[in-house]
């Protein structure tokens, strides 16, 4: 969904977001056409009120303004018909996958789905540890392989239940890997962090007690719950971070970074601003080293969630530390337990899609279709497929006839339109040989996938019709349908050709060169502290021509970090540079900004003047896009012959007025 929206957003026309709105009775009239092709009221007035409230710009509420956005918009998407993009492999497989992702929305038990919600939420209250045993066996593994495990998992069990110690039971049959590691302990989880039925196991199980065996798709499990606690919640915390270095000398000239940085908190100095100088983390480092707020098993290092969850005051702030990402200091800003069920409601749902517990939703649709749908099956048929499929499929070795005109014909049909062919039930059921079905005699196994089948072909037409059975999903479709093809247009027409067109690239710089300037720059060494006397020292020695290297050994002494500095090309405004005035060549004056005191070495002046098409060329390339977009709507309206009709849309616009 994410990539839907970053794609479509980037048209800058229609917020297309999946909401409902309020639809005033109407009838359809032809708005405009575009060489004969119809477009009506009911959509325009429809897009209109859904982005109302979402434009910031007034004059796009205007409705002749509107019209004119609107008509510039399909103008886009028949020039991307004409041109065939709807045809595009690429296209069509980007369509199925958005409307893949848009009917889960539709797909869904709301019953089933409110309670396997709230159960998620109640367990998200609290975290478990445990340790597991694992017999592994495969899903569709024979009946003997998977007696065997199963007889070797009660085996286990029986161990234990005599007395033996867990984690040398574990270390001594667990088939798990990693037991060797960790003999077995899985360290805390909440919901969601395991596979469904093993999230069952271990919140239906009390702190000290072993689980009875049960089944995974790994295979047999045993868990001992060690622990239960209450959820930890999630954590604010700002950071600063020296990024850790292959070479080992570079490295200790990391920690000798952080823990000089560490110093000067001690001695008083503001972590935010010491955060935006040092912090190599630049994503963080200019709000002061502040990361979003995360929870337990949701960042890339434990040693990091550990140390953030550690803290317990607010502002308090830890020791330099090591993570495999590089050396940190994290101060705490706030603590946020679990939050209420409405506001994790939604995100909830998502992630139950994404489950194993979408099963038990989709058996429970399935039930309301078969409800909902008349289906027609013809039993005579059955009865013929019934006889074609043999014991071989116990042993996955059955094949379905290539021709066998008895059994061919229409098996099932739905709602009197859909017509269902027995070749499909007998893929169907070739397909499943791997599931390791026992069920027995074949005639009964064939009933049993035949019901199966059927549900499969009800959700299947369900999905198919939603257009049908919802306005709003079809509404939805149609504009990520012309979304999509307006992107694809766009980057052919307008993205890809101002990349490309080196001329017209050029052409266009040196027609706007007064929007591609450099300001003054400067080349020099900044050096700063709290200490006003630090910086008049240093401030001599700059005048002396001393080494930044030397300077730090004269005034960082005894275990304190008197200066720090930092050097590098800057243009006139950047940071503290803009506070002095008439910069030169040279050693300035101190000047002082936010609780610090600054000194700077220029060594070098780079005048105003035009940037080269190289230093700005993503801007350029930016601008360059933007103009040809704007002159693009006046070609294709000389391309197309468009009609508007005035009364309909003088109809239109007193509707909405009142």
């Amino acid at each position: 969904m994410y990539k839907i929206i970053m794609k479509i957003s980037r048209l800058l026309i229609f917020a297309f977001l999946l909401v409902s709105c309020f639809l005033s009775a109407q009838t359809k009239e032809v708005l405009f056409t575009i060489d004969n092709h119809a477009f009506y009221t009911d959509e325009f007035i429809r897009v209109y009120n859904k982005n109302l409230d979402l434009v910031k710009d007034d004059s796009q509420k205007d409705l002749d303004k509107y019209l004119e956005l609107f008509l510039g918009y399909k103008l886009k998407v028949e020039k991307a018909n004409k041109l065939g993009l709807q045809n595009g492999t690429t296209y069509q497989n980007e369509l199925k996958s958005y409307r893949n992702q848009l009917s889960k929305n539709y797909l869904n038990d709301s019953k089933v789905t409110n309670e396997l919600v709230r159960e998620a939420y109640e367990r998200m209250q609290q975290e478990v540890r445990a340790s597991h045993i694992l017999i592994l066996v495969d899903e569709g593994a024979s009946p003997e392989d998977t007696l065997k495990a199963y007889t070797k998992v009660l085996d286990i069990k029986k161990r234990l239940e005599a007395g033996e110690d867990f984690i040398s039971v574990a270390q001594q049959f667990s088939e798990d890997p990693s037991v060797k590691e960790n003999n077995g302990d899985l360290g805390y989880f909440s919901a969601f962090r395991m596979v469904y039925t093993f999230e069952n196991a271990a919140f239906n199980t009390n702190v000290g007690q072993i689980s009875k065996p049960f089944r995974t798709r790994f295979g047999y499990h045993i868990v001992k719950v060690v622990d239960k606690r209450v959820n930890r919640g999630e954590v604010t915390v700002a950071h600063i971070m020296i990024v850790k270095q292959n070479d080992a000398a570079q490295n200790e000239k990391a920690k000798t970074t952080i823990d000089d940085i560490y110093k000067k908190i001690q001695q008083g100095e503001s972590f935010e601003t010491l955060a935006q100088q040092f912090s190599e983390d630049k994503s963080s480092a200019p709000k002061g080293g502040v990361l979003q707020r995360f929870g337990s098993g949701q960042l890339s290092s434990e040693v990091f969630e550990n140390v953030a969850f550690g803290l317990n005051d607010k502002n308090q702030i830890s020791v330099p530390f090591e993570s495999q990402f590089g050396w940190h200091i994290v101060k705490l800003i706030e603590k946020h337990p679990v939050r209420l069920f409405d506001e994790m409601k939604v995100e909830l749902e998502e992630k139950i899609r994404k489950d194993e517990r979408s099963m038990l939703i989709t058996n429970s649709l399935a039930k309301t279709m078969r409800a909902k749908y008349k289906v027609t099956k013809d039993v005579k048929l059955l009865a013929k497929i019934k006889a074609v499929v043999t014991d071989e499929f116990y042993s996955q070795t059955w094949v379905a006839p290539e021709k066998n005109k008895d059994a061919n014909g229409t098996i099932l049909i739905i709602n009197n339109d859909k017509k269902v062919n027995s070749k499909l039930f007998i893929d169907f059921i070739a397909s499943k040989q791997k599931a390791n079905i026992k069920t027995r005699p074949v005639s009964k196994l064939v009933d049993e996938l035949f019901e199966k089948f059927i549900d499969e072909q009800l959700m299947a037409y369900y999905n198919e019709n939603l257009e049908n059975e919802f306005p709003e999903f079809k509404n939805v479709m149609d504009e990520y349908r012309d979304g999509l093809l307006l992107f694809d247009l766009m980057e052919k027409e307008i993205w890809n050709r101002a990349k490309n067109d080196t001329i017209g690239l050029q052409d266009f710089f040196q027609k706007n060169s007064k929007n591609y300037q450099w300001k003054k720059r400067y080349n020099v060494d900044i050096l700063s502290s709290t200490d006003k006397k630090i910086v008049e020292k240093a401030q001599k020695f700059l005048a002396k021509g001393k080494s930044l290297d030397y300077i730090k050994e004269q005034l960082n002494k005894d275990g304190k970090v008197n200066v720090m500095s930092k050097s590098g090309l800057y243009e006139e405004d950047y940071d503290v540079l803009s506070n002095f005035q008439n910069l030169s060549k040279g050693v300035t004056n101190i000047i002082a900004k936010d609780q610090y005191f600054f000194v700077v070495n220029v060594t070098d002046t780079k005048p105003a003047g035009v940037k080269e098409l190289s230093e700005c060329k993503g801007k350029v390339i930016s601008d360059y896009q933007q103009f040809l977009e704007n002159n693009w709507v006046d070609e294709l309206k000389s391309e197309f012959t468009i009609k508007i009709n005035t009364d309909v849309f003088s109809k239109v616009k007193n509707q909405l007025k009142n």
